[in-house]
């Protein structure tokens, strides 16, 4: 009998020290710097280094309302790029350093970001004629976030081209409140975007509109198919990277959030391909040239990977965003 309730005490307590075991420990900041890098692997280590290292509010960030520092035209030669053809449908007509690109449908196009106001001209303009589309077709303009180098050229498409602005409607208020002097002048409003997101239809193309605030209240993030040959790849678009919005708890949160909600978006659509609208974070300006590099058959394109590579993205970049909300705790 003694020997039954020593053998039953000991089960009881390789039992409790089996469940301790396998309760995780917290997460700390230093932990979860580890698992964001692993998340970015070599594939995203600069933009790692970028918003989890050295992020760029680690100072405090500006305030809302500040004034914006003044402008400054940089020289043609360190931003102007040539516009290519990436896909059978997708067209990068953006800078060395901003993302732009005209998405054809068999309707019109969708225009996604406008870069600074100095280069809507060059870039845009020029650079769709020269790729034989044609900017009268322009229908919509979709603007991630409003920043001025993504909505500056926002403005001009819709006055000269009768194109409809989409944005967030968070975003729209603040873009409403720069007034008629701001580079690029302001568009009028037409459609905004709310937490629900939006399905955007035009002729064969059905591009998904998801909300993600966090780099601005009003960013906007992307779903939408690119052909290749004779086949359809899956692009998820994010609509704002770095951390440079007020360094508080609540701002990290919300953005943490949206990156898991884009995770899960991605996942579902199979997104094969990553892209962002600053160069440096999807290495946009090196993939749309070797795109224009014949290929091996079987050779994928240089923006296509895989759906979990893709994930990784979106995770690190939740991940960092839990980091600096519990450094501040």
């Amino acid at each position: 009998m003694r020997s039954q309730l020593l053998s039953a005490a000991a089960l009881l307590v390789a039992m409790v020290f089996t469940c301790e075991a396998q309760v995780p420990a917290p997460a700390t900041p230093e932990s979860l710097v580890a698992a964001a890098k692993r998340a970015a692997g070599t594939d995203y280590s600069g933009t790692f280094l970028r918003i989890c290292v050295a992020p760029d509010n680690l100072a405090g960030g500006a305030a809302r309302g500040a004034a914006p520092p003044a402008r400054v035209v940089p020289d043609r030669s360190t931003w102007y790029a040539r516009p290519y053809r990436v896909f059978d449908n997708l067209y990068f007509i953006g800078t060395r350093i901003h993302s732009a690109w005209a998405l054809t449908t068999n309707d019109g196009i969708i225009v996604i970001d406008t870069l600074f106001d100095y280069a809507i001209e060059p870039e845009m303009v020029e650079g769709m004629t020269a790729l034989g589309l044609d900017p009268r077709t322009i229908k919509y303009v979709l603007i991630s976030h409003a920043h001025g180098d993504h909505d500056q050229g926002a403005a001009l498409l819709q006055s000269r081209y009768g194109a409809k602005v989409v944005m967030g409607e968070a975003d729209w208020a603040s873009t409403l409140q720069r007034g008629a002097t701001a580079p690029g002048g302001v568009p009028k409003r037409d459609i905004a975007v709310g937490p629900g997101g939006l399905k955007l239809k035009l002729g064969d193309t059905t591009l998904d509109v998801i909300a993600t605030p966090g780099h601005t209240p009003g960013t906007l993030s992307y779903v939408f198919p690119v052909k290749d040959g004779g086949r359809t790849l899956t692009v998820a678009y994010s609509g704002g990277t770095a951390f440079n919005f007020p360094r508080l708890a609540e701002n990290f949160a919300r953005y943490r959030d949206t990156q898991r909600k884009m995770t899960e978006v991605a996942e579902a659509a199979g997104a094969t391909i990553l892209m962002t609208n600053h160069t440096e974070f999807d290495r946009a300006y090196d993939r749309v040239r070797l795109a224009q590099l014949p290929r091996a058959a079987g050779e994928k394109h240089p923006y296509e990977t895989d759906t979990a590579t893709v994930l990784r993205y979106f995770e690190m970049l939740g991940t960092c965003a839990e980091v600096q909300r519990l450094s501040m705790q």
